[in-house]
């Protein structure tokens, strides 16, 4: 599109030129062709807008589009709050936050408060001002087992991956986590450079590949772990066991993608095609992970470790809690990614069909934690379209300790849904390889937009929490929210999910819920 543009800027003169000498009327011509070339110009030189440096001119037609859309929509399509995956309010509200503009909304609600599925907190006329409170509330992760156990915030940024992401975007990312003091994921494509120049406090996902750790057969090497975990950035360490967006499904990097650089990065073999297999090869049973948790643990020098999931299949998940019970042996965390978990790529089924959504997988998994009495010893990381203040209120009620957002912060960054994170050609330059696209992304503007939306959506979950009367987030609790069942009834989340007792597992009678799945175990 520049190459076009500056073609257009040789071309179009001599056209002028030459319809001028036809006839003398035409010499108008020259004015808008000028202001033309100015605006062209200055997209291509200016740092705000990733679209317009790549699409000059052009890419002003989407920003007339977007202030155009609400009327023409309101009246003719859909709404604001129809569109998916998210709809305009949510990214909107996102943009604005990521610049500190004001978020608040006119005239009342767009959303139907009497149809099934709608959520609410209630509130409490002891309501405490929010300002008094710790407005970056932050968790002790591997307090028990840990030597350097990690403080982290209670909103990170959840896992992607360079190569999904380009190096423009890994570095806005981590340098907006540095700014406001939280976490960044690597993903499962290896701790590159670009996460540790941000010099952000890094979470290190180890995935079935194990890039940047792996031997040239593509086996676990606990010699390149060593040396990578012990560094100061890395803070964790996450084993990724399924995600939600493409649970059981290995990941593909095409030939053509894997470049000098990410091959380096992911320790693999230049312009080859690398599968990553849909399970670990360092380990075969529940036992086995247990005891390679303990041996990254003891490699990274006494950091937290823990694996991600998504829950398919529950008696797996009850059977792997039994054997952490029976050894004495625990990951410091767990992250549970919702079926509705986003990927730059995955099959139509999986991403529709496949993994249970977290609200039903968080519950599941707390449950589950408490009844074996192992609650108290895992933080629970909650992952899957959290965007705003009220989706970590919900999370946390249900028993999650902090929760982790992708989709938010790449709106944060720029990304306008254009849906083209598989096909390398992303408009924003975010989920991209292409140098030029990616090159529109200024990280000096981006990094303080992730810092900003970070610190505008904690300020707006501390709040929420303080209208309930709660001094501190670990005193959310399923007594908080309400869930609409239908137009004419509702309930409260203790009574949708009636919490296990602690230590109802490692007795009979069983819960009634669980009677089936421990018949399995």
């Amino acid at each position: 599109m520049k190459k076009r543009f500056l073609q257009f800027t040789l071309i179009t003169p001599l056209l002028i030129l030459l319809l001028t000498f036809v006839s003398s009327s035409f010499w108008w011509l020259i004015v808008p062709y000028l202001l033309i070339i100015s605006m062209g110009f200055y997209d291509l030189y200016q740092t705000k807008h990733s679209l317009w440096r790549n699409y000059p001119v052009l890419g002003r037609f989407r920003w007339v589009l977007e202030e155009l859309r609400p009327p023409i929509r309101q009246y003719f399509i859909e709404s604001d709050i129809d569109g998916v995956p998210f709809n305009r309010q949510t990214r909107g509200l996102v943009y604005r936050r990521s610049k500190k503009e004001m978020s608040t909304i006119p005239f009342g609600t767009k959303v139907d408060v009497y149809k099934a599925g709608y959520e609410w907190i209630g509130h409490s006329l002891k309501a405490i001002n929010a300002e008094t409170l710790e407005q970056n509330p932050r968790v002790l992760i591997g307090e028990k087992s840990c030597s350097q156990p990690y403080l982290a915030s209670v909103l990170n940024i959840s896992a992607m991956s360079f190569g999904a992401l380009s190096s423009n975007a890994i570095l806005a990312l981590g340098q907006g986590a540095k700014i406001g003091n939280f976490a960044l994921n690597t993903g499962e494509g290896g701790l590159s450079h670009y996460h540790l120049e941000s010099e952000a406090d890094l979470i290190w996902q180890i995935g079935t590949g194990y890039f940047g750790c792996r031997t040239l057969q593509g086996t676990f090497c606990n010699n390149t772990f060593k040396e990578k975990a012990l560094l100061p950035n890395v803070k964790m360490i996450e084993i990724k066991l399924s995600q939600g967006a493409k649970p059981g499904h290995g990941g593909i990097l095409p030939a053509d993608k894997n470049t000098v650089e990410i091959a380096q990065v992911r320790g693999v073999e230049v312009h080859t095609q690398v599968d990553s297999p849909p399970r670990h090869s360092a380990f075969n049973s529940y036992e086995e992970l247990l005891h390679f948790i303990e041996n990254l643990r003891e490699l990274s020098g006494g950091k937290p470790v823990g694996f991600k999931l998504a829950i398919g299949q529950k008696e797996e998940f009850i059977e792997l809690c039994q054997t952490m019970h029976e050894l004495n042996i625990q990951p410091d965390f767990i992250t549970v990614d919702g079926g509705e978990g986003g990927t730059g790529a995955a099959p139509v089924e999986y991403t529709n069909s496949v993994g249970m959504p977290l609200r039903e997988a968080l519950v599941f998994v707390v449950d589950t934690l408490v009844g074996f009495e192992l609650k108290e010893d895992i933080k629970v990381i909650a992952s899957g379209r959290i965007i705003d203040g009220m989706d970590i209120v919900k999370a946390m009620a249900v028993g999650a300790d902090l929760c982790a957002s992708a989709r938010g912060m790449m709106f944060a960054l720029g990304c306008i849904q254009a849906l083209q994170c598989h096909k390398n050609k992303c408009p924003t330059g975010i989920a991209t390889q292409d140098k030029s696209l990616a090159k529109a992304l200024v990280v000096e503007d981006k990094k303080q937009r992730i810092a900003n939306f970070h610190e505008e959506t904690l300020k707006s979950f501390v709040e929420i929490y303080a209208s309930a009367g709660l001094s501190h987030p670990n005193e959310l609790n399923r007594t908080h929210i309400f869930y609409r069942v239908d137009q004419t009834d509702y309930k409260r989340y203790d009574e949708l999910f009636v919490p296990l007792e602690k230590g109802a597992l490692l007795k009979k009678p069983y819960p009634k819920a669980y009677e089936h799945y421990m018949k399995k175990v």
